[in-house]
């Protein structure tokens, strides 16, 4: 799957989230070695801190499934002017599992960068760390 297939699935996702809080939709694909794509939308919630990431749903989709050990590249997409970056907590939830992941950030004009997750969380803590 090319990285623009892969933005354009996580954008289809944008109309399922439920966002009645912040009205900010966010859609995300996670590709796994195996060719097996994840899809997520955020989950909004009365209780703010119980709302769940477009990210993590994707990212608790795939290790459910057995898919724990083989992300490959994630995209993330808003309709926001601005890229549509990861929150510190995603980026924690996807270094645990996958610190090498490539992440493709879009904004709402379909434009997107390429980034490693190293650059977007450089000094990681991760399951390495406890060695």
């Amino acid at each position: 799957m090319t990285d623009r297939e892969l933005v354009d699935l996580a954008f289809t996702m944008l109309e399922r989230s439920y966002v009645p809080y912040s009205h900010f939709p966010v859609g995300a694909a996670l590709l796994c070695a195996d060719g097996t794509v994840f899809t997520g939308c955020n989950v909004e919630n009365a209780a703010y801190g119980s709302t769940i990431c477009a990210e993590r749903t994707a990212l608790v989709k795939a290790v459910s499934e057995g898919h724990q050990d083989d992300l490959v590249r994630l995209a993330v997409v808003g309709n926001s002017t601005d890229y549509c970056w990861p929150c510190g907590s995603c980026r924690q939830m996807l270094y645990e599992f996958a610190p090498d992941l490539t992440v493709l950030v879009a904004r709402g004009d379909r434009e997107f960068v390429r980034l490693s997750l190293h650059e977007l969380l450089p000094h990681g803590f991760g399951p390495r760390s406890l060695d």
